[in-house]
């Protein structure tokens, strides 16, 4: 691959699709999505007529605004967890605790359809959490590892003692003076 065709790929759609792409990454974009599409079913179904030849079913439930509120709220509580994702928690379960409502509203959470999604949107909304940013978690690794480096040849750690092997070999449970059997090595004893 080329380097122009590498610069190609970042404008246009493909820069349309990477900011995209970016501001997905930074919210719980999949239980959004998967709380807004619950609602649809659960507030079209009751409302619908099911025609078999010149039979006409009517779906309509006793709580058929109940179902239309519900659907109504998963479609508001989808699109916070879009544009609110430090209320992601509280959206989540409020589409869980709707989610569960919906099965007795309105025709089994239409038809299982929206329950299953308003429950598996709900928990990826409560169960989301922000990344870190790329700069600072290398900044994070270049850090422990200078840490490692300085703790290796820094003479007063605690993995490199001041005085030598320690006469104590208490084998059983810890020493008179609150350490544990310690070999002088840096290892301890087995009991």
């Amino acid at each position: 691959m080329s380097a122009d065709t590498r610069q190609n790929l970042t404008t246009g759609f493909g820069q349309k699709r990477q900011s995209f792409r970016h501001w997905r990454g930074q919210r719980p974009f999949w239980g959004g999505m998967l709380t807004l599409l619950a609602g649809i079913p659960i507030m079209y179904v009751p409302y619908q007529n099911l025609t078999l030849g010149s039979l006409t079913i009517r779906m309509s439930t006793t709580a058929g605004a109940g179902s239309l509120i519900i659907g109504v709220l998963l479609v508001v509580l989808g699109l916070t967890m879009w544009f609110q994702p430090q209320s992601r928690v509280f959206a989540g379960v409020a589409a869980i605790l709707l989610a569960l409502v919906s099965l007795v509203v309105s025709n089994i959470g239409a038809f299982l359809i929206g329950f299953l999604l308003g429950l598996i949107g709900g928990a990826l909304g409560v169960s989301w959490a922000p990344g870190k940013p790329v700069k600072a978690e290398r900044a994070e690794h270049a850090g422990t590892a200078e840490t490692a480096v300085q703790t290796d040849t820094d003479a007063t750690s605690p993995a490199a003692p001041e005085e030598g092997p320690r006469d104590n070999t208490a084998v059983s449970g810890a020493s008179p003076d609150g350490v544990d059997a310690f070999d002088g090595n840096g290892r301890h004893r087995a009991g």
